[in-house]
């Protein structure tokens, strides 16, 4: 017997607040179906568009995350509105593979579009997705011994930039490390069945600007997120098992917009195109994961958005381990806690440089709470850290009213 799928629709009248930036749990998501609501943010980093009409939706990054809402949203007309409980959107994909498609797709250009503006903010750059991009690729992790990472990258730019002006060099370098490189995957046959891989610790699975044709399921193991900025390696995310991946270059045929690789030996599945359109009407439990991630992603890079308006570099490190402790859904309690990252990994995060990062890395521990356990960062008090990021969110507020009135008083 199929359970039933239970949508609710209710109504709000002009003016009205359908959902709160800060409420905590939301369990609901909307599809609008009459009247027009306005979305805004109390800090506007980037331009979205804000007013939503029939067939649009809302709420799904904060329901699907389970985080706190990320927006407020306000009905300009009376509105008649679709309620989805987060339990419910399994069976909606299932009755309506179409819905599911169009979140799926807005979820990835949104994505794409937010990592491209946190890109310009934090890292002072801009996303490269053209493939002779590979070659900077290689010639980092050349510099760096990295030579699996090195080769695999070399190999790709070879295979997409066929008249590349580096071809003979990059041919030059692959021969002379090629003894000391550990790669698997270069070549990935569009018709291969085998979709169980297989990948060493620090082999690469793609590298930023490849042209991508796969999204990955981790069965097990863990893989890291990268991308080369201004010569540095900058570690965008840990993935574990059960996390998926490469999803954007799947939906939207555009090349990878980070690298991918084996942070420790790991067993992937992949799914290709063809496999992608059957499981969203045969498989709606792994699409309501991928939209379950996709929104846990969102979620996190409005945040890290956020972070970039603080102005005192302290304040935003103490922001971003916060941000990390409620990405974890880590309860803030007494207890004390070891992040799986260190003071040059917090500050890559921020987009501080070395001397920079190194300078705010002393006055954070100048507080006793936080020490330095196994090259990671742990604070005795968690409490200490949401204290402290309290404080400087509120001062970035006080100073914000400060300039708005002064530039009213112009």
């Amino acid at each position: 017997m199929n359970n039933p799928l239970q949508l609710s629709l209710v109504n709000f009248k002009k003016g009205a607040y359908i959902i709160v930036e800060g409420k905590q749990r939301a369990d609901y998501f909307y599809i609008l179906r009459g009247g027009n609501v306005r979305i805004g943010k109390e800090i506007e980093v980037v331009e979205e568009g804000n007013i939503l009409n029939p067939g649009d939706f809302f709420g799904v990054v904060s329901t699907m995350s389970n985080h706190s809402h990320i927006e407020t949203a306000q009905a300009i007309s009376d509105v008649s509105l679709i309620s989805v409980h987060r339990e419910q959107f399994g069976l909606l994909i299932e009755r309506n593979a179409p819905v599911a498609m169009k979140i799926i797709q807005q979820f990835s250009k949104k994505m794409r579009y937010l990592d491209e503006a946190l890109t310009r903010l934090t890292l002072k750059s801009t996303a490269q997705e053209n493939p002779s991009h590979l070659f900077r690729v290689a010639e980092y992790y050349a510099r760096q011994s990295q030579y699996n990472e090195a080769y695999y990258a070399y190999y790709q730019y070879i295979k997409y930039c066929i008249n590349g002006e580096n071809i003979r060099v990059a041919k030059e370098r692959m021969a002379k490390i090629k003894p000391y490189a550990k790669t698997v995957y270069l070549d990935i046959d569009s018709g291969n069945e085998d979709f169980n891989r297989t990948y060493p610790k620090d082999t690469m699975i793609f590298s930023e600007a490849q042209p991508g044709q796969e999204l990955y399921i981790i069965q097990r193991g863990s893989v890291k997120i990268t991308k080369i900025v201004n010569n540095n390696e900058v570690l965008l995310a840990l993935l574990k098992a059960g996390d998926i991946f490469g999803e954007m270059s799947l939906l939207e045929d555009r090349p990878r917009s980070a690298s991918a690789i084996a942070y420790e030996d790991s067993a992937l599945l992949a799914v290709n195109k063809a496999n992608f359109k059957r499981m969203v009407s045969s498989q709606p439990q792994i699409i309501t994961k991928l939209t379950q991630l996709l929104s846990e992603r969102i979620w996190f890079i409005y945040k890290q958005l956020a972070n970039t308006q603080i102005k005192d570099n302290l304040g935003k490190f103490y922001d971003a381990m916060l941000i990390q402790l409620e990405k974890n859904k880590v309860p803030v309690s007494n207890d004390s806690y070891t992040f799986d990252f260190g003071p040059q990994e917090l500050a890559n995060m921020v987009g501080l440089d070395k001397v920079e990062g190194s300078a705010v890395t002393r006055r954070l521990f100048e507080n006793t709470r936080l020490k330095i356990k196994d090259n990671k960062i742990h604070v005795i008090d968690i409490e200490e850290i949401q204290k402290q990021a309290a404080y400087y969110r509120k001062m970035e507020k006080i100073d914000r009213a400060r300039q708005q009135g002064s530039m009213n008083k112009m």
